[in-house]
């Protein structure tokens, strides 16, 4: 069984959890997403931003500031639509046990 995300592999799936993670939360996001009768300009840019998030997973390696930068533009696009915070905070959370970029 697993004991920390992001320090051990899945037991019997060679996967990085923190890969599974990231990927869990960006398709929880993409739902929601889809699911609000609202539009708002910016949409493309987030749909377009995760879609990016979830290629660096499914490649098994992510490049750390790639995904913040996606993140930020995520964050932005989306705004202060409260009825994806959540999802949102879970995207940041996955992101962020990749650890920081390195400083240049």
């Amino acid at each position: 069984m697993l004991r920390s995300v992001g320090q051990k592999r899945l037991t019997g799936s060679g996967e990085d959890p923190r890969v599974a993670e990231l990927r869990m939360a960006v398709s929880r996001l993409r739902r929601e997403l889809a699911a609000l009768r609202i539009d708002f300009p910016d949409r493309p840019i987030a749909e377009d931003e995760l879609a990016a998030l979830d290629a660096m997973a499914v490649s098994g390696v992510p490049e750390i500031p790639r995904m913040r930068r996606s993140l930020l533009l995520i964050a932005g696009a989306i705004g202060s639509v409260s009825a994806v915070a959540a999802a949102l905070r879970e995207v940041r959370n996955a992101v962020d046990l990749f650890g920081e970029p390195p400083r240049g």
